[in-house]
């Protein structure tokens, strides 16, 4: 049996980590390190990497003796280049930093992170990256409409990210039905704190509704998602506020919580029922996003075999997965009630038999989609 991979996701503060094998998925550690660089916390990530070694001794789990394959980072933003998963090296650490400006709250905790491993491992490191799986977009869609000359220069285009949760789910899906990925047309709906969908064609991505940056598309947490461009010049002109202001009102007080007060998905359901107006808009305003992307990415597809439901809210959240199918009886959505709110840890499908199209829930699994490709990428010929 081939060894495990450590899969790392470095953040500014904290470093998230899973040891597992992906031939078999069993996951044989996994561990949280935060308030990195804090008060009360470690010092930096190689202190961190350390204090993730000890809890994986604690664990019984020795990565020396195992086999240790490699580490696999998240990396959310690999800017137009990185279309695959490859082999850290000094140049490859460059060229993450040169799109820090794209990500600036990601990409410099993941290098942190890689930097840290690179020091504590003597194992190959794999960059794995968020937007990789939308550089198959065409260009009608990741094109913005401004001046080309402007876009080129600066790298303003539509990226998208959750990529490994949507190239994972999209393959379990396949899976899951029995059929060639390559024949289906697929819609999925990752929907967590933050929230995206995206429009698969045999398997590959067609449309996706985050843009440059998370913030575009879905309602999510805290997260405004798409919204008149205006309302920064308008902020700034009628309001005073600063570029900076403005940037966190829509990242941070946004969304779920700018509209009902509260960003956690389950607390909005709970004062739905108790007659909260303001969750009821919120929950309506979250319910009709959906609803457009839906069908706005039927038309991209030119028709849909299979809806799915990911991430925290879409896999646990029985009510929303009815309501956003409601009003698309005539485009082929229908839910079983039974089916759909059954408690389910697996992939499964929630639609009735004779539905035209087919609604499933498949739980996102993004560390073994890290730990599969960086397991392909040893593997494959150089």
């Amino acid at each position: 049996m081939a060894g495990p991979i450590l899969v790392l996701n470095a953040g500014s503060s904290s470093l998230k980590y899973q040891v597992l094998i992906p031939e078999t998925t069993e996951v044989l550690a996994k561990g949280l390190v935060e308030r990195i660089g804090e008060a009360g916390g470690v010092a930096d990530h190689g202190a961190a990497m350390t204090v993730v070694t000890d809890q994986l001794a604690e664990a019984g789990v020795d990565l020396a003796r195992s086999g240790l394959r490699a580490v696999g980072h998240r990396v959310v933003h690999g800017g137009p280049d990185f279309s695959d998963p490859v082999l850290v090296d000094d140049h490859v650490i460059a060229d993450i930093r040169d799109l820090i400006p794209l990500a600036p709250l990601h990409n410099p905790g993941a290098l942190a992170g890689i930097q840290a491993a690179r020091a504590t491992f003597d194992v190959p490191q794999v960059a794995v990256f968020d937007t990789a799986f939308f550089t198959t977009l065409p260009p009608a869609a990741s094109t913005y409409a401004i001046p080309r000359e402007v876009a080129t220069k600066h790298r303003v285009r539509r990226y998208g990210f959750h990529g490994t949760s949507h190239r994972y789910v999209s393959r379990t899906v396949a899976e899951l039905l029995g059929r060639p990925l390559t024949d289906l047309n697929q819609i999925v709906l990752h929907l967590g704190n933050g929230c995206s969908a995206s429009a698969i064609a045999g398997g590959v991505a067609v449309d996706t509704s985050m843009g440059l940056t998370p913030l575009q598309g879905l309602v999510m947490g805290t997260r405004s998602g798409d919204i008149d461009p205006a309302v920064f010049s308008y902020l700034n002109q009628q309001v005073g506020m600063g570029v900076d202001d403005i940037d966190a009102l829509l990242n941070k007080q946004s969304g779920l919580k700018g509209l009902a007060g509260v960003n956690d998905f389950r607390e909005v359901l709970s004062r739905v029922d108790a007659g909260d107006e303001d969750a009821r808009l919120a929950l309506d305003v979250y319910v009709h996003r959906l609803r457009h992307y839906v069908g706005a990415y039927i038309a991209v597809l030119g028709g849909l075999d299979v809806l799915t439901f990911t991430a925290g809210v879409g896999e646990n959240a029985p009510a929303l997965r009815a309501a956003v199918v409601e009003t698309l009886g005539r485009l082929g959505l229908a839910v079983d009630r039974d089916r759909n709110e059954a408690p389910s840890r697996e992939a499964r499908i929630i639609s009735p038999d004779s539905a035209p199209v087919t609604i499933t829930v498949v739980p996102t699994n993004e560390e073994l989609e890290i730990a599969r490709q960086t397991a392909a990428l040893l593997d494959a010929p150089r």
